[in-house]
């Protein structure tokens, strides 16, 4: 029954996409003249490697810079009182792969993700760092089609509230600090962060991990780094607190 289901994603796929690109332009508030240009930032390695097609890899290293060059830019004419080191936390706040993943969700992009057989298998169209990737091949791709102009509306729209709350914070103390305090507010405890799993090619790797607190596991998250994935998990643990 589940190879049933599975067969029936993979058949659908490409139809089920080519039937919902005008969905997703309206979604990002971007037509693309070059309809190609926004599907092939929709496809993941897996899909790209099993159709012998290009996958979104190229979009995405593009992406990564067009997103650090806009926030970088935005951050410095919004907010002139911050200090450069400020704005240096903020930008990295901002991107990294938990507000773009938001993003994602928000344009339900894991409903048009062009996966392989092992990706629709475990699930790949819910992981955040394939979702995260792909919202970089996406600015990349409406850089590409429609101007840098095009790529700041879409990075602006999507991230500025972030930004903004980045900005509040800014500050304050990181998140182990704060998780950390918050365990041993009524005495010591022995508080372990783990890496649990590292995918992905040695040049864009992405780290899971797990934060436990006297061998309890509280959460998990994941990153571009070790240190990134440390910090989600200690963000997901005093999420889990409220």
């Amino acid at each position: 029954m589940r190879n049933n289901h599975i067969y029936n994603q993979i058949s659908n796929q490409k139809r089920r996409k080519k039937l919902n690109i005008e969905a997703v332009e309206e979604s990002i508030g971007y037509t693309f003249k070059n309809k190609e240009l926004l599907e092939n930032a929709l496809r993941h390695t897996s899909y790209a490697y099993e159709n012998n097609v290009s996958s979104n890899e190229k979009l995405e290293f593009l992406g990564d810079s067009i997103l650090e060059f806009i926030s970088s830019k935005y951050i410095y004419g919004k907010y002139p009182k911050l200090k450069e080191g400020e704005m240096t936390k903020v930008r990295a706040t901002v991107v990294c792969e938990a507000s773009l993943y938001k993003v994602a969700k928000l344009h339900n992009f894991s409903d048009f993700l062009y996966l392989g057989k092992s990706e629709i298998k475990t699930g790949g169209n819910k992981r955040p760092a394939i979702l995260a990737d792909s919202v970089e091949a996406v600015i990349a791709a409406i850089y590409l089609d429609g101007g840098l102009k095009e790529a700041e509306k879409f990075i602006i729209e999507n991230l500025k509230d972030e930004i903004e709350i980045a900005t509040k914070h800014v500050g304050n103390k990181d998140y182990k600090t704060v998780l950390q305090e918050k365990l041993q507010v009524h005495g010591e405890v022995k508080i372990e962060y783990e890496i649990t799993k590292e995918s992905g090619p040695d040049h864009d790797k992405t780290f899971e991990a797990q934060v436990k607190c006297n061998g309890k596991v509280l959460a998990k998250g994941s990153g571009k780094s070790k240190k990134e994935a440390h910090m989600m998990a200690a963000k997901k643990a005093l999420e889990n607190f409220k």
